[in-house]
């Protein structure tokens, strides 16, 4: 659990997949890949190859502020028109409340 005030080094995907090439291709062990490119934990390193093994390269691309699925051009308008339709409801009864209801009898006279 993070403490107050704390702060995290953040990797790029770069970083993290040249110690994964340094350790499966050349052979570097953790130790000499933490001291190379600068990283403070070699435990980081032993979690990015676990990470790596179980679900490849895609385990490093940032997902972070996207939508899982975006949305399709259809969607956008529909989601549009609703908003118009709520809004045209919404001037029809401020309209109805303003409007004051004649008196049909007093015209009929």
């Amino acid at each position: 659990m993070a403490i107050k005030g704390q702060t995290f080094k953040h990797y790029p995907e770069s970083i993290k997949t040249e110690a994964i090439r340094l350790h499966m291709v050349e052979g570097w062990s953790y130790r000499e890949i933490t001291v190379h490119l600068d990283i403070h934990d070699k435990g980081r390193i032993k979690k990015w190859m676990r990470k790596y093994r179980e679900c490849g390269e895609e385990s490093f691309k940032d997902k972070r502020g996207g939508p899982f699925r975006p949305e399709t051009e259809q969607e956008r308008v529909i989601r549009q028109l609703q908003l118009e339709v709520d809004v045209l409801k919404k001037w029809l009864q401020i309209l109805n409340r303003e409007v004051p209801k004649r008196d049909t009898t007093s015209l009929m006279n």
